[in-house]
């Protein structure tokens, strides 16, 4: 009988980030939060309470968007990309460096459809693109966005806020996003997010670009805690079953932890302020060591089974 192969591949972002950890330098004192949050936050020389923060998003053909899509919109999401983890720790946007690797049989068009989509996105929600790279690449395109930005250091929020009690919100709906394509028309949810850093009530954020099932796990291992989701309450969008909601991904919503006796004032403030968009409460957060719900899971580049 042949013997089956064996793999040391790493089967999880999270586990890829237990292996490359320790060859990493300890970070200095100038930073809040480094690996492992949707932004790195560091500390501003001479700025007060501003806060710097950093962050880095790759879109590759064949895994984020399909060979063929119009190349406005895959620039459009490839600056929308880290937009929405800016907006996930209560930010505003700054600059921005772009690294495009392309495939040798892209035309003048195709560098102009690109771009177009990129200054697009780029003067919608005020980011200066101060510069990058251009390579050719002997295979598929590859677009790396760079992106800084600025957050109050009151008004930051971090995964790891939640504490057992707290509600578990997320805004908009959830699934669908790559069958109706909207993981390529979406729109960061920068003025909610810097609208929720700014209440006293919320406790932890994120974005949900790998699905609740893969993403909310992550916010609950920063934070120590557990959790339950009620399936019936997630918010879907039109012909969504629950699991489709937690495991699609793409839907670059924000997840939201709150305290439960500021959640009356702030979703009544809410409705006020985004009347347009729902924050919906899906679950509680839990105690560390209380069993958590099973979700289906959600994307992940480095687990065989969501590949």
């Amino acid at each position: 009988m042949g013997r089956s192969k064996v793999t040391t591949a790493p089967v999880s972002e999270s586990e890829l980030l237990r292996i490359i950890r320790p060859f990493l330098p300890e970070p200095s004192r100038d930073v809040l939060a480094g690996i492992g949050d949707d932004c790195a936050v560091i500390r501003m020389p001479r700025r007060g309470s501003s806060l710097h923060l950093l962050k880095t998003d790759a879109v590759i053909e064949g895994v984020h968007y399909a060979s063929g899509t119009p190349l406005t919109q895959v620039g459009w999401k490839a600056l929308c990309r880290p937009l929405s983890d800016i907006a996930a720790m209560g930010g505003i946007p700054g600059k921005a460096l772009i690294t495009v690797a392309a495939p040798s049989a892209w035309s003048r068009g195709d560098w102009k459809n690109l771009y177009r989509g990129i200054g697009k996105a780029a003067r919608a929600f005020g980011v200066d693109v101060v510069g990058g790279e251009s390579v050719r690449s002997p295979g598929a395109a590859f677009l790396s966005v760079t992106l800084t930005g600025e957050v109050s250091r009151r008004n930051l929020r971090l995964r790891n806020g939640a504490r057992p009690g707290d509600l578990i919100c997320v805004t908009g709906k959830l699934g669908g996003s790559l069958a109706s394509g909207r993981h390529l028309k979406f729109r960061p949810r920068l003025r909610e997010g810097l609208w929720l850093g700014k209440q006293s009530g919320v406790t932890a954020m994120m974005d949900l670009s790998d699905g609740l099932g893969s993403d909310l796990p992550k916010l609950a291992e920063a934070s120590a805690c557990s959790f339950r989701i009620a399936e019936g309450s997630l918010p879907l969008h039109r012909n969504c079953t629950a699991k489709q909601g937690m495991s699609d991904g793409e839907d670059y919503e924000l997840l939201v932890t709150v305290k439960p006796k500021s959640w009356p004032v702030l979703q009544r403030n809410w409705i006020s302020a985004h009347p347009e968009l729902l924050l919906t409460p899906v679950g509680v957060v839990l105690p560390r060591g209380e069993k958590s719900s099973l979700l289906a899971p959600g994307f992940d580049h480095f687990d065989p089974g969501t590949r």
